[in-house]
């Protein structure tokens, strides 16, 4: 623990962002490098943790030590007349949160604290505004009753609802001073109807209560769920600041505003956000008020624009990153209220990194370790094609890109359960607040009526990788009957549509999306091409057609290591001949359905050899879990098949007949594949000159004696039919395979861990039951951080890969190991793979440049 809990922000030391947060660093850094910033003080991380510790209270040394900042904070200033609770120059403050990680909006902020019955009166006259300083009362008095007192916003806003309506007037920024003082009259009276109490006089008390409430707002539902949807930790705890306040809302010289150093949905460079007059900060991002450009504010404020620019300019070098400003202007005089790294897109976060190489402020390393990898899929998610031939019956501001298509839903908590449900929905809102995170997580994007690009709808789903629209001024939302109109036209919630948050557009239906054809632009390309010349691991994909395999090349596999050949038959064409095959109960019938399948093998296999070249292309011989592929008895008539099929039924199939001892019990089976990718690889042979790379990898192999049985087959089919060099390996699925891999060494020419299977059979979790069950009740309540069929366990699962890498690379080491289950596209996992000390991931398509710099990254970490 430090020696003390307080620090101003000129004298922060070198304390990091684990004891000051993130808002204070940035705070404390502008403040020296000469930047105007309001002066204030942090009170540390440590704080949170001890209040926690202690039973939700801080000890008196804390506040002692508290309160001599807080008369110090005038001193800083420079206003000797000036005092917390002056009647004749009060001081008010912003308190406000700020947690090592950013995670805008999920904790609390009070501005305007230090107001009263009495000290509003004495703003009046220092500012010669007494409408302003009302304002700023009732501004207070709604945040503090929602922050610290609990007060739902919902009583809030019907008060000022009924004000505005006997008033005449839309907003609140139109208010007289008459119907001001009657808001703040009625805003009171909810604080003794809601809470008993009145509104606390004190601003001393004010402060305080504030700090506590924004150490509760760590734990609040909002924070945690973010925290957990981010892999946050709720050790970390959030600082707190207390700021002096200067005023946007000082009349139309005054304002405020939110910017990006560069866009965050495309990454260009140069200034992107937005400002309004006569305002403060919370009107922006609440997404109330719908703001201008921030390059209007060339016209209206144009030297606090071109010190903004300047400013702006400054930080993102200092910082080597994009950042995220807010700022205000009060009377005519700019400050820099907060800088942070923006959250960005995928799209903006390669850009930008390759960008920042081109400019010099940083290495490939440091630019490739900027791009999340698994972010990386928006990139390769659906987009609305220009020639999608539906009537666009909205538009509004293009806040984050990509497109979505679910059903509309008008509260979080009804897109959480009807996602829970398996339905996609579109979380659609007047505007959003940090209340409706769930709602965020459970939707395929967000449609609101109010709010700007850098509204709390906006932001939050740049940084989650969802499409958004905000500020859709035909868009009408009623909560009451749950209906929304769009240019006057009335649809009930539920309805399906369409929002594409590239170009801004609303569409009711389900147009035909696209894929991104291609790898997103040249820079990926550079940017993975970086990544191909530091990774070690090499990345291949799971590919069971030549669509696939096409898809793989595309994306930069460097070749096939797992073809699942069950999964070629399950078209409308194939699947009946399958069945007929698995349903023979002698040999006759048997190899006559084979007869038919093998053709189509050979086919399927000729198309991704032809696409692969001289890439490796492993082929796992038929792993069918037979429930799936049995008729379902409801739709048959034959009492002879539903004899069969009881017949053939398992208790547990998923550690029944599949696998090698299917190729055991029956092995015309195997023979067939095999003669199929023979046959493939010689009509290769003859069309390129070339034999096709292939492997043949055999299924849940637990005994050598499996093995070497069904190897000898394998290579009577290969040896009878000319084709040379065919490599043959193993899956290992199976415990007993890792603690025993040396018993294998001899007659294995190489090893891939199918490690979906490896999780289910080393922690007895059957991976569908599991989900389904009780998985989602394990991850809630903690007894399991990560889902172990998403993010490889390591001790486990992990533990007994290394184990085998260990002793095969004493018996054979020489001998390629190799991760082929979804793990392989996970960046934790490769991580993992990567120090193990794996030859190869293998992983879908479209995982593929996820993989790539995954790998990278956990080369670079390991240096």
């Amino acid at each position: 623990m430090t020696s003390q809990f307080v620090f101003d922000f000129q004298n922060r030391g070198s304390l990091g962002s684990d004891i000051l947060g993130g808002k204070a660093l940035g705070l404390a850094m502008m403040t020296q490098l000469g930047i105007p910033v309001p002066p204030g003080f942090v009170a540390t991380t440590e704080v949170c943790g001890i209040y926690y510790r202690e039973g939700r209270r801080l000890p008196d040394s804390f506040w002692a030590e508290f309160d001599v900042h807080l008369v110090q904070l005038v001193q800083l200033e420079g206003q000797s007349g000036k005092r917390v609770g002056g009647l004749d120059d009060p001081q008010l403050v912003s308190v406000r949160s700020g947690a090592p990680i950013s995670m805008p909006g999920m904790m609390d902020t009070v501005l305007n604290v230090g107001l009263n019955d009495e000290t509003v009166e004495a703003l009046a006259v220092r500012t010669g505004d007494r409408r302003f300083a009302l304002d700023s009362y009732r501004r207070l008095l709604q945040m503090y009753g929602q922050v610290v007192s609990g007060i739902d916003k919902t009583v809030f806003d019907h008060e000022l609802d009924t004000v505005l309506l006997n008033s005449g007037v839309p907003t609140p920024i139109e208010l007289s001073e008459e119907a001001l003082e009657a808001l703040i009259t009625a805003f009171k009276g909810a604080f003794v109807d809601v809470t008993g109490e009145i509104f606390v006089q004190d601003p001393r008390d004010q402060i305080r209560n504030c700090l506590i409430a924004v150490f509760e707002s760590w734990n609040g539902k909002r924070a945690e769920t973010y925290r957990q949807m981010e892999g946050i930790s709720g050790d970390l705890g959030t600082a707190a600041s207390v700021v002096s306040m200067v005023y946007g809302n000082l009349g139309e010289n005054s304002g405020t505003g939110v910017c990006f150093t560069r866009n965050p949905s495309t990454g260009e460079p140069g200034l992107f956000g937005e400002f309004l007059q006569s305002a403060q900060g919370e009107d922006v991002v609440s997404g109330e008020r719908t703001p201008e450009p921030v390059s209007a504010m060339s016209d209206k404020f144009p030297a606090a624009y071109a010190e903004l620019i300047e400013h702006a300019e400054t930080l993102e070098r200092y910082n080597r990153d994009m950042q995220d400003i807010e700022f205000t202007i009060e009377r005519g005089k700019l400050f820099i209220l907060q800088t942070r790294n923006g959250k960005r897109t995928a799209q903006a976060a390669v850009r930008v990194a390759v960008d920042l190489i081109e400019e010099g402020l940083l290495s490939k390393e440091e630019a490739l370790m900027r791009v999340e990898p698994s972010d990386l899929s928006q990139l390769l998610s659906p987009q609305l094609p220009e020639d999608h031939g539906m009537d666009v019956v909205a538009r509004g501001l293009n806040a984050s890109p990509g497109a979505a298509v679910g059903f509309v839903v008008l509260d979080a908590d009804t897109a959480e359960s009807r996602a829970a449900k398996g339905e996609h929905v579109i979380l659609v809102r007047p505007e959003t607040s940090p209340d409706d995170i769930h709602g965020f997580i459970a939707a395929e994007g967000i449609l609101t009526a109010k709010g700007g690009l850098t509204s709390h709808a906006a932001v939050v789903a740049r940084g989650m990788g969802k499409p958004c629209i905000t500020g859709c001024q035909a868009l009408e939302v009623d909560l009451e009957p749950r209906v929304i109109t769009i240019a006057g036209v009335q649809y009930s919630e539920g309805t399906l549509i369409t929002i594409d948050g590239t170009s801004g557009s609303v569409i009711i239906g389900e147009p035909e999306l696209t894929l991104v054809s291609g790898s997103a632009g040249a820079e990926l390309d550079r940017l993975l091409e970086w990544a191909d010349s530091i990774r070690r691991l090499k990345v291949l994909a799971n590919a069971d057609t030549p669509i696939d395999a096409e898809n793989a090349r595309r994306l930069g596999a460097e070749g096939i290591g797992l073809c699942r050949t069950e999964h070629m038959f399950f078209g409308v064409d194939r699947l009946p001949k399958m069945q007929a095959m698995i349903l023979a109960t002698n040999l006759e019938d048997r190899e006559d359905a084979l007869a038919e399948l093998q053709p189509m093998q050979s086919e399927d296999f000729f198309g991704i050899f032809s696409e692969m070249g001289q890439d490796p292309v492993i082929i796992r011989l038929l792993d069918p879990p037979l429930h799936e592929f049995l008729p379902d008895r409801s739709e048959v008539d034959s009492p002879a098949v539903l004899r069969r099929i009881d017949e053939l039924s398992e208790v547990n199939p998923m550690l029944g007949m599949r696998g090698c001892r299917l190729g055991l019990v029956y092995p015309e089976i195997y023979e067939m594949q095999v003669k199929a990718i023979a046959d493939a690889a010689i009509e290769t042979h003859a069309s390129t000159g070339l034999w096709p790379k292939v492997q043949i990898m055999l299924p849940m192999v637990a005994f050598p004696s499996e093995m070497e049985s069904i190897r000898a087959n394998v290579e009577r089919v290969l040896r009878d039919r000319s084709v040379p060099d065919v490599q043959i390996g193993m899956m290992i699925e199976l415990p007993r395979t890792c603690v025993s891999i040396g018993d294998f060494a001899g007659s294995s020419d190489f090893f891939s861990f199918g490690t979906n299977d490896l999780t289910q059979t080393t922690l007895g979790f059957s991976r569908d039951d599991a989900e389904n069950m009780f998985l989602g009740k394990y991850l809630e309540d903690g007894i399991l951080e990560e889902n172990p069929f998403e993010t490889l366990d390591v001790a486990g699962v992990g533990g007994l890969i290394d184990f085998a890498v260990n002793a095969l690379d004493y018996k054979a080491p020489d001998v390629s190991l190799s991760a082929c289950g979804e793990h392989g596209g996970d960046p934790a996992s490769i991580k993992f793979f990567h120090e193990v000390g794996l030859s190869y991931v293998s992983c879908s398509p479209f995982r593929i440049p996820i993989a790539r710099l995954a790998a990278a990254q956990a080369a670079i970490n390991s240096r």
